[in-house]
């Protein structure tokens, strides 16, 4: 009996489960091995070259320990970086997270957008190539914020949730100019589609959050359906999703609060 491979999703802390959930919406018999690099986090605070490194071979590591039919950087701020130099390394494919700018381009109306991410992904060289292939006449507004991915880990770790720290660093997204408004915000960031609520009620007006989530499941369908089949014996049981940190934490309790994972086979007690 054979049992099908599992899919690493790589993120640097619990935001990854972003892209997770709709994966399993998408795929939901696909296993899933959810790693978070926690002991890293947060990667908005690393120098580019360092950060690529370290990457790699995490995930190269990860990727030896639990032979993955493909990987997700479920991370914008890793995939700006990372994505050439580790499909190098890897015979597998490899699925990345960038802003999605090209999609805001077409749904605004306004002609103003706001892509909110980490430092790190608002100064790449990636984001301005995206920008200039893709929106070359929208007035595109770049947002650093330094602090909304720990607000995500805060939410789903039970902390309390400071919203007015949430409405400062999201404040710059919204720009009037010339009888117009900002009406798109691209989430480039993996953890902030965890806050949509909050986003949403914090924000001057209402906006379109653009959640690239179940483009990326999407994408990975499409990879996979690519490669040759991997079909697991009907009676096999499900392999069960695997969380795993870097830090040696227990994600079980995080997680579920947005990945509903498949501990046991079904009909099993």
């Amino acid at each position: 009996m054979t049992q099908q491979a599992p899919v690493l999703v790589f993120d640097s802390g619990v935001g990854g489960i972003t892209v997770a959930r709709e994966i399993r919406r998408l795929m939901p018999e696909l296993p899933l091995v959810y790693a978070a690099d926690d002991a890293a986090f947060p990667y908005g605070a690393w120098d580019g070259d360092a950060l690529a490194r370290h990457c790699v071979a995490t995930v190269t590591d990860l990727v030896r320990l639990h032979r993955p039919q493909a990987v997700v950087i479920a991370c914008n701020t890793a995939s700006t970086l990372v994505l050439p130099p580790l499909r190098q390394a890897l015979d597998i494919p490899v699925v990345g997270t960038v802003p999605a700018i090209k999609p805001a381009a077409e749904r605004t109306r306004s002609g103003l957008v706001s892509v909110l991410a980490t430092p790190g992904t608002v100064s790449r060289d990636y984001t301005f190539d995206l920008i200039r292939r893709f929106a070359p006449d929208i007035a595109i507004t770049l947002v650093g914020s330094k602090r909304l991915a720990a607000l995500a880990e805060d939410k789903l770790s039970g902390r309390p949730l400071d919203m007015q720290a949430l409405a400062a660093e999201a404040a710059a997204c919204f720009v009037s100019r010339d009888g117009r408004r900002t009406d798109v915000v691209v989430l480039a960031c993996t953890h902030f589609p965890l806050l949509a609520d909050e986003l949403a009620a914090a924000a001057p007006w209402p906006v379109e959050w653009l959640d690239p989530s179940p483009a990326i499941a999407r994408r990975l369908r499409d990879v996979i359906a690519d490669r040759p089949p991997d079909l697991p014996d009907p009676a096999t049981p499900p392999v069960p999703d695997k969380l795993v940190a870097t830090s040696g934490a227990d994600l079980s309790r995080v997680l579920g609060y947005g990945l509903l994972l498949r501990e046991r086979a079904p009909g099993t007690a």
